[in-house]
């Protein structure tokens, strides 16, 4: 029975140790993608890998790598869904890595954090409803972050690449 018991006590441990090797596999196998694109593009910078939450998280840093953020960031999510299929290549699992270049994400997620704040107050002032403009995944998750510490509620309406954020009063 003691058996059983310490079996069972060790085995959350053992699948976030599993979990933990699994996103340093996925940041590895990452990394090695993106130096190969860079050389290939012929782009300096140097990559650096971090585990994010639940998440595996790579940032590419250097010179001038405005050519791989693009205009509002549309370039950086093309560059994240084909290294998220690299990964996928290699291990067969669906990975949810987050890309970053020259901190461009880091950046939004504070500007991002700001206009969540000010509709939180714009609701919580007039009792409707506002709407958000279009936004990414990665950025209606800044915001709807926001406004679930704010006490509100919030929802994604409308079709890619228009959709957006409604934030509702409580």
């Amino acid at each position: 029975m003691q058996n059983t018991e310490a079996a069972e006590k060790s085995a959350p441990a053992d699948q976030a140790a599993d979990r933990l090797k699994a996103l340093e596999a996925e940041s590895d196998i990452a990394a090695d993608y993106l130096e190969e694109l860079l050389d290939i593009a012929d782009l300096d910078g140097d990559i650096d890998m971090d585990i994010d939450g639940d998440r595996a998280a790579v940032s590419i840093v250097g010179a001038d790598l405005s050519n791989l953020v693009g205009e509002n960031g549309k370039v950086l999510e093309a560059l994240q869904e084909l290294t998220r299929l690299a990964v996928y290549r290699e291990t067969g699992e669906r990975s949810r890595l987050m890309l970053d270049v020259s901190n461009y994400r880091a950046n939004r997620k504070t500007e991002l954090e700001e206009v969540g704040r000010k509709a939180v107050d714009e609701v919580k002032a007039s009792g409707e409803a506002v709407k958000l403009a279009p936004m990414t995944p990665f950025e209606r998750k800044v915001v709807h972050d926001v406004v679930a510490a704010a006490g509100l509620t919030s929802e994604s309406e409308g079709e890619e690449p228009r959709r957006r954020v409604v934030v509702q009063p409580a």
